[in-house]
Parts: structure tokens; sequence; C-alpha cells
């Protein structure tokens, strides 16, 4: 099982944004020396006190150069938020500095509030990605192609470079929708999933079928699914529960806020409003979270805790959040990675 860790260059409150980028290079780097198998980039834009990850590609770039072994990530580039000439051309540069350690996560974001600024409704941000990645596709062969949708247009356009990898690089979709997962597995794309807004029984019942598409499909494998959740090491069982409290919570909180700001704009799937998922996410009790969306404990609980998602889901990888809800210090997100990589990760390797 691969392991890798999702990044967002948090910009803590009373530090400079130069600052965010030195910490978050500073994960990179002992992700790096650890061993981790990769890190994942958000893309945020807007959110000041936030982040300051709103040019992912640039910071792959910059991540490339200064490893040798780390596979980098996007997840997600936002695809109908550029032109997918531009993201053909950027990524396929990525894939060549890296020399094929780079992996293409796209989506189209739950962050309505990106598209009001940029001035693109909400609405169009299916039809767009759908779209782009089509876009995209036809760039990386390499010969001259000409396009013509309902957003975008091409006319007699040839890239260089082409991907380092052939075809191109893998491509990963975030799937959250029952919809998503039967498209996705038959178009044999793997993906990603959460449980923020999913139980694990509706996930295990999606990526089952996301799993049967891609078997009738005709695809290679059986897919193949990463998990993005929420992870902390400590030491101790009492510490791991204790130490990331105020961040986590501010995390899930934030979580419900996001989607009840979404719930008006057209476009945003049923899955993420149904049954009252807003109010059950900023409602959950510390205890339910332990429970249910995310990872807290010991090496050796952490061992356990993983193994029973990996066999409940047929998880072909973890994306862990180490730093969820931004508040956790430093020091302790390093720590809660030199567990994960030498307790925990060789337990599934």
């Amino acid at each position: 099982m691969q392991f890798g860790a999702f990044m967002e260059f948090g910009n803590r409150a009373g530090t400079t944004e130069a600052q965010a980028f030195q910490e978050g290079f500073r994960m990179v780097d002992s992700a790096e020396e650890m061993g981790l198998d990769g890190v994942w980039l958000a893309e945020l834009h807007f959110n000041p006190t936030r982040s300051v990850l709103s040019s992912p590609i640039v910071v792959a770039t910059s991540i490339a150069t200064r490893t040798k072994r780390l596979r980098v990530g996007m997840a997600v580039y936002v695809l109908p938020l550029s032109n997918p000439l531009r993201i053909a051309e950027e990524a396929a540069t990525v894939d060549h500095i890296s020399e094929g350690r780079f992996e293409f996560g796209v989506g189209r974001s739950g962050f309505a509030r990106s598209y009001d600024v940029f001035g693109f409704p909400y609405s169009e941000s299916q039809g767009r990605f759908a779209e782009s990645l089509e876009v995209i596709l036809q760039a990386w062969q390499g010969k001259e192609f000409s396009y013509q949708g309902k957003y975008y247009t091409v006319d007699k356009a040839t890239i260089s470079p082409t991907p380092y990898q052939q075809p191109h690089p893998p491509i990963r979709i975030a799937a959250n929708s029952a919809e998503t997962f039967t498209r996705l597995g038959k178009d044999g794309h793997p993906i990603f999933v959460g449980l923020r807004g999913l139980d694990i029984p509706e996930l295990r019942k999606n990526i089952e079928e996301y799993r049967r598409c891609w078997r009738e499909a005709g695809h290679p494998g059986e897919g193949d699914v990463s998990l993005r959740i929420p992870v902390y090491a400590g030491e101790t069982q009492q510490q791991a529960k204790d130490e990331p409290f105020e961040s986590i919570s501010g995390y899930f909180g934030r979580m419900g806020t996001l989607y009840r700001e979404a719930a008006g704009k057209a476009g945003l799937e049923s899955t993420e409003l149904r049954d009252g998922r807003a109010e059950r996410l900023a409602g959950l009790s510390y205890d339910q979270m332990l429970q249910t969306k995310i990872a807290f404990g010991t090496a050796e609980g952490l061992v356990d805790r993983l193994t029973q998602l990996k066999e409940e889901l047929a998880l072909n990888g973890v994306v862990a959040e180490l730093n969820a809800g931004g508040l956790i210090p430093e020091e302790r997100v390093l720590r809660s990675l030199r567990i994960l990589t030498e307790k925990v990760m060789p337990a599934f390797k």
C-alpha cells in the first residue's frame, strides 16, 4: 500500500507567507528523508489566512528539483479554473523535471467562491471539467489537433513538451457521488476517496461499484483507490487523542460551513447536501470523529486502524492529512510523520 501526505502549505496565525513556504518545504524534505512515498498538493485560492498554495504546479516543480525519490502529485488541480492547453504544458513540464515522479490528480473543487472570484459560474464546473480533461488528453498525444466544445475551442494546436511518462502521467480523480464512482470505473481512472462526506458502509458500496465497472469495461487489474484521511500519530494513546483535538474540531466545523455556503450554488453534487450532511459534519462529537472519520493513535493503533480500513474498503493507498485543521505545531506534525514512516508504513509494505 502506498503512503502519501496531503499538503496545504498552511499559513499559520502570526507567521509570514515566507515562513509558510519554508515550513512546507521542511515537511517535503523530511518526507523525502524518512521514506514517504509521495506528497499531494492542494489548490486553494483567495484564503490568505489558511494557505499560500494557490499555484501548486509551481510548487510541484520546486519539489521535483529538491528531491530524488519522492513522488509529487496534485490533490487536486482544479481544471475548470485554468486553460486546459496551459495545464497540459505545465503538467508535462513537471513530469519531465521530476523524471516521471509526477501524478496528475484532478477535480473541480467544492469551493464555489473560487469560481465566483475568477468569474466562472459554478454551475458550469462539471461541463468545464469534462471538456478540459478531454483537451488535455488530446494535447498530450503530441499531434496537431483541433477541438470544439461548449466551453473550449482549440484550433490546430500542438503542445511541447509532451509528458515524460507515456502515454501520460497517472490521472487520479476525486470521487464523491455514486454516479462519479460508476463513471470513473468505466473510464479506468484511479480515484481519491474520503470519509468527510461519506460513511464507511456507503463508501464501501461505492468502491465496490467502481471496481465492478472497472472490470466490466475490460481494464487490467481491479482499479486503484487512495483514501484521504486525517492521521495523527502519538507516542501514547492519550497524547494521540488530546494533542490534535482543537485542530480537528475546527477542521470538521469548517467542512460543515463550506457545505452550507455551497448549498445554494447550482452544480453541487446532491451527495454533498442530502440528509443534512453539513449539519452532521459540524455537529460530530470527538468520539464520533475517532470512530468514523479519522485515524489517530499510537503506531500500533494506527496499524490496526489502517488495516481495518484497507480490508473494508480494499484500499491501494492512503493520503494522510497530518495537520488537518492547520493548528498542530510543526514539531508535532514532523513527529507524527516519523512515527508513520518508521513504525506504521513497514506493516503495509
